[in-house]
């Protein structure tokens, strides 16, 4: 999944190819991650106690739907048992957890990380390289653009579980009643932001989340940025092509108009606006859907979704979040925990069990488990909607040209302050994008790695 907003922590124990959106851009992320970082970081894949008798493995992730998973898992499997743990997200301090515990040797065998965070987590050698364990069968049964994410310098580093087109949903009732049509283009978007003021001061269409990052890359990767390239042995960074500023100027504008919100993702005061009806839109993704339906259930039925608007009105996207499953530098338990990993992302039991929570909405990249993840959501809350048809499209439309760099961390961490900063009225979006990528090339020169023209 996805990123999405963390309860509590529990313990568990005992319990097609569409079109080739990535290929190229994959490759490349895997060659730069390959020149900063490998040929030895990471552990082996070797032998370990998952081959001999009953195992027990340790699991932290925070995707929905992963504890009646790992229950289901349990309650099938005699050889392995999982303890789970459930984690922040990982931009709200999941990420800082694990890297924590790695330095400190007791981190869990496996870990939820998102696709764009992969390249930095295998460069600080925190993970394992698993290729002994992904075989091509098991590869066949992924979307390849999946499977390239998590493949860099010719390793397997996780397994794959979902992709994460855009999505936009909307009240739909809202917009039937002042008879606002839903937005195909950024043009139309801008139009029925102003309609929607008009006919309720309160009422705003979307959201800008002054601490998620990875919503407004998608928004860049969708207009056609390329912020991260190789040129021989080195880095190419730059944000500051006629995309991002398109995409910038954009949202400033919608922000110093009123049109839009700023609040903090899935904080109490962005779900008071759900649940108070003054936010009847929301930009998201597939995972999204089910974020959505467990927030304001009440609101069952008088939510639709549609696809991302775009600059020309033709199909286009980026992908926001999508998680895999990954393994750490010192578990003792790595084909356990691959088994494990393999079995939540091409099991129709577990999609069946993660989805049937009612929490998840994930679109698994397996494309054999679509149809079982259809059938189990219930889609009431969206009117019977055909949710995954439409994540099949705009996962079709995803931009080919989009390359993580090896410093997410970061580049994401320098956008969430000055982002935050600019929601506030101190600077502009325009300026805490020059300041990420300033942050970012210190960053990879402090780590040794060539950066073109810098």
């Amino acid at each position: 999944m996805s990123r999405v907003m963390s309860s509590a922590k529990r313990r568990v124990k005992k319990r097609t190819t569409t079109r080739s959106w990535g290929r190229r851009s994959l490759a490349l992320a895997g060659t730069a991650t390959a020149l900063a970082v490998l040929a030895g970081c990471g552990g082996g894949g070797g032998s370990d106690a998952g081959e001999g008798g009953p195992v027990t493995i340790t699991y932290w992730g925070w995707t929905k739907g992963t504890e009646q998973t790992v229950d289901r898992f349990n309650a099938t499997h005699d050889d392995i048992t999982v303890k789970y743990e459930e984690i922040p997200a990982g931009g709200a301090g999941g990420y800082a957890k694990i890297s924590n515990a790695v330095k400190a040797g007791n981190a869990p065998d496996l870990v939820s990380i998102e696709y764009p965070s992969l390249p930095e987590f295998v460069s600080q050698g925190a993970l394992k390289d698993i290729s002994p364990y992904v075989t091509g069968a098991l590869k066949k049964k992924l979307l390849p653009q999946a499977v390239e994410l998590t493949t860099l310098g010719g390793r397997n580093w996780a397994v794959p579980f979902d992709a994460a087109p855009q999505m936009y949903y909307y009240r739909k009732d809202f917009f039937d009643r002042h008879k606002i049509k839903v937005p195909k283009t950024w043009a139309d978007f801008r139009t029925a932001a102003a309609a929607a003021k008009k006919a309720d001061p309160k009422a705003r269409i979307g959201t800008f989340f002054p601490d998620d990052p990875t919503t407004f890359e998608a928004m860049v990767w969708q207009a056609g940025a390329r912020w991260f390239a190789t040129q021989g042995d080195a880095w190419k960074v730059d944000t500051g092509d006629p995309a991002t500023k398109k995409v910038t100027a954009y949202w400033q504008g919608l922000l110093d108009d009123g049109l839009i919100n700023s609040a903090t993702s899935f904080s109490p005061g962005w779900t008071h606006a759900l649940k108070a009806g003054d936010t009847v839109g929301y930009l998201g993704a597939s995972w999204g859907a089910g974020v959505l339906k467990g927030l304001v259930p009440d609101q069952s039925g008088k939510w639709a979704a549609a696809p991302m608007p775009t600059w020309d009105g033709k199909p286009a996207g980026g992908m926001l979040g999508g998680s895999t499953w990954a393994v750490t530098k010192d578990s003792e338990q790595a084909a356990a925990a691959v088994k494990f990993a393999t079995w939540m992302s091409t099991s129709p039991d577990a999609v069946k069990a993660r989805l049937s929570s009612g929490e998840s909405s994930a679109y698994p990249a397996a494309k054999a488990l679509r149809p079982v993840a259809k059938k189990a959501f219930d889609a009431r809350f969206y009117g019977d909607l055909d949710l995954f048809g439409l994540f099949d499209r705009s996962a079709a439309a995803i931009g080919q040209h989009w390359a993580w760099g090896p410093t997410g961390g970061t580049t994401n961490a320098a956008l969430k302050d000055a982002f935050g900063k600019a929601a506030d009225g101190d600077g502009t979006l325009a300026d805490a994008v020059r300041a990420a990528e300033d942050a970012t090339v210190r960053e990879m020169h402090k780590r040794g790695l060539k950066v073109a023209g810098r």
